[in-house]
């Protein structure tokens, strides 16, 4: 073969990330962008939040992707009970009120599929999806974390174990919070458009990866977006409310991914508006991110511990 006739080391590299990112496991922001929100969130974080957390920034970073490494079909039961963990189909239960569990929501849920006609599946919660409150549980994870660290700094104990908790729940939970950042992890339209189509968006069951997998890795460098993180945290009010503020703002950008994606916003390098477009989004996951963890850290330091004690049977 003439040397003229190669591909260029660019195609190739190109090529071989397709192929690479086509057969990986990984799913929401692959794993260059949930590592990229843990780690820009650790880094914004202020100096009253302990250094334990604030120089833990690259093992934060490597939880990012955690949660995707359990969706392997050979952890089979792993897999299936974290699926609906990524996502929630808010046109499913527009309207609803959504209460601050999880056991709560499933009987509001029942309640809502048992009037509906026909009784669809599509109203069970693992379709539906759980996203606000796996984000919750591990929240409160973290703030009992972050409370056993206040607790041995004060009696004079080993804090490690304490430090070591509170830096997994809080990678962990960053897992989730990049997940809600992305529009299609809050939509019917997840993968492809549903139902009526007058403007003529792609029903390809496609869009996801190429958005958040492929145009994500192969343009990674000019999506940077730490400078869009604003520099102060903000001290959440009420985390689950505001949390679900937050999935409602990224819901109303659905539109604007499959707009972009027409308009070729994910094909090679994109348009300035499709790059501009998914650094807001990755800054506004590492944004929230930073304020629940600040939050977790101030309302450790609010409610004390109470003695262990066996909970009635219900």
């Amino acid at each position: 073969m003439c040397l003229q006739h190669l591909p260029s080391s660019k195609s190739v590299r190109r090529a071989f990330l397709i192929i690479f990112v086509l057969l990986s496991p990984a799913w929401p922001w692959g794993n260059e962008g949930h590592s990229a929100i843990n780690r820009v969130a650790a880094e914004k974080l202020p100096p009253d939040v302990p250094a334990f957390l604030r120089n833990a920034a690259a093992q934060l970073a490597y939880l990012g992707p955690e949660p995707d490494r359990w969706r392997q079909p050979s952890e089979l039961a792993l897999k299936r009970a974290q699926e609906p963990d990524h996502h929630i189909n808010l046109e499913l239960i527009e309207g609803m009120e959504l209460p601050p569990d999880r056991y709560s929501f499933y009987r509001e849920l029942e309640s809502k599929r048992a009037q509906t006609p026909g009784h669809p599946d599509d109203l069970l919660p693992e379709r539906v999806g759980l996203q606000p409150y796996i984000t919750m549980e591990i929240f409160g994870r973290l703030v009992v974390a972050f409370r056993q660290y206040r607790l041995a700094v004060q009696e004079h104990r080993r804090p490690d174990f304490a430090e070591a908790n509170a830096i997994f729940y809080a990678g962990w939970m960053g897992h989730y919070v990049g997940d809600a950042s992305n529009p299609l992890h809050t939509t019917i339209h997840h993968n492809g458009w549903i139902g009526a189509n007058p403007k003529g968006y792609t029903t390809a069951n496609t869009i996801h990866w190429k958005m958040e997998g492929i145009f994500v890795a192969a343009n990674f460098k000019q999506l940077q977006f730490a400078d869009l993180v604003p520099a102060q945290p903000t001290l959440l009010k009420d985390p689950f409310h505001d949390y679900l503020a937050y999935l409602h703002d990224s819901h109303h950008e659905v539109e604007t991914v499959y707009q972009l994606e027409k308009a070729g916003g994910f094909d090679g390098e994109g348009t300035a508006a499709s790059r501009d477009f998914i650094r807001h989004r990755l800054a506004a996951g590492a944004a929230m991110l930073r304020d629940l963890w600040y939050t977790a850290w101030v309302q450790s330091g609010e409610t004390a511990a109470t003695p262990e004690s066996p909970s009635p049977k219900p």
